[in-house]
């Protein structure tokens, strides 16, 4: 799915239209054509933490799925479910003209847009392209330059909430792309999260998600710090909890995804540290976060600092434990 009313391709059984093929306004049939394709196939590419559960939720919504991710194992379910699996991401742009991509890193995105069985290789004129990793904001412009030449649609659509948000449909999405484009985007997007929200042109979704995830750090350091000390004062640490998430330093960090262990249920701190957004994850956005500033000449000294902690906590054994892990790692580090 192109532009809004934009006609699917192959998939759908219906003409595929290029940007420059579009007519200058769309027709009441080509409106109830669009609405009719709206369930054709719906490739998806990384099935990780994150895309796992957001596939399943297009999978509740009614849309069936082409399924590619480079472990085979993570693809089992899917495919007992009756999903489509294939061998890789050129076979999913072969079978489908909505493609959502939801990958670790910049590398991986361009190998799975550009590589030897990339998407590119098989993608349909006027097919949407939607690419919810979060990568380097350039990396998002110059895959677009490429998709567009292929004539389809490419989005950067990366996302905030983390994995309980992921598995109740409610992440925010952050968009950047052709506006044209937007309504087409958030039909897919909507199954997934209860916020997408357009940012601007290609990578501006990237940016937004870099500042995003900067910021979160910083406050789960602060969270793992102010805890830290509040217990070796002698504070309970949900009695602190509490006080803190009816005071003025209340965040996301300590009142939905606190880091101390037996403060809240449902977290990664409730289970050693497993699942939810790995520290080598986090290292790797404020990476992000410290090339963007450095090519902006934007000061972050508390970024500069976040990505330095959390580098160091990758390579003192915490790279596959939730980001959270901080807490740990600070009641560990009697030298910091």
């Amino acid at each position: 799915m192109a532009a809004s009313f934009w006609l699917r391709g192959a998939a759908s059984g219906l003409r595929p239209w290029s940007r420059r093929q579009r007519p200058a306004a769309a027709s009441l049939a080509a409106v109830c054509s669009r609405s009719m394709a709206s369930k054709t196939p719906v490739g998806f590419i990384g099935l990780g933490n994150m895309g796992n559960p957001m596939a399943k939720n297009l999978m509740k919504h009614g849309y069936p799925l082409v399924i590619y991710d480079v472990f085979p194992d993570a693809c089992k379910e899917f495919q007992e479910a009756g999903e489509q699996v294939v061998s890789s991401p050129a076979d999913v742009a072969e079978k489908a003209d909505r493609i959502i991509t939801m990958l670790p890193t910049s590398m991986n995105a361009i190998e799975a847009y550009s590589g030897a069985n990339g998407i590119l290789k098989e993608v349909k004129k006027g097919s949407l392209l939607i690419d919810s990793s979060t990568i380097d904001p350039s990396v998002s412009k110059e895959l677009a330059k490429e998709v567009e030449k292929m004539g389809a649609v490419f989005m950067d659509a990366p996302v905030s909430g983390g994995v309980g948000a992921a598995r109740s449909g409610n992440l925010t999405f952050m968009v950047g792309g052709v506006e044209e484009e937007f309504a087409a985007a958030k039909e897919l997007l909507s199954c997934m999260g209860s916020n997408v929200v357009y940012c601007g042109a290609v990578g501006t979704g990237q940016a937004a998600k870099i500042c995003n995830n900067m910021l979160l750090a910083i406050s789960m350091i602060g969270t793992a710090e102010a805890m830290n000390l509040g217990i070796r004062l002698g504070l309970d640490p949900k009695l602190l909890a509490k006080i803190l998430n009816m005071s003025s330093g209340r965040c996301w960090s300590s009142d939905t995804y606190n880091p101390v262990p037996g403060v809240m249920v449902g977290v990664p701190s409730a289970n050693n540290y497993q699942g939810g957004f790995g520290t080598t994850l986090m290292a790797k956005d404020l990476g992000l976060a410290q090339d963007s500033a450095t090519n902006t000449k934007s000061p972050i000294l508390l970024g500069s600092q976040a990505h330095q902690i959390y580098r160091m906590m990758c390579a003192k054994g915490y790279s596959k434990k939730d980001f959270s892990s901080v807490f740990q790692f600070l009641r560990e580090e009697e030298n910091l």
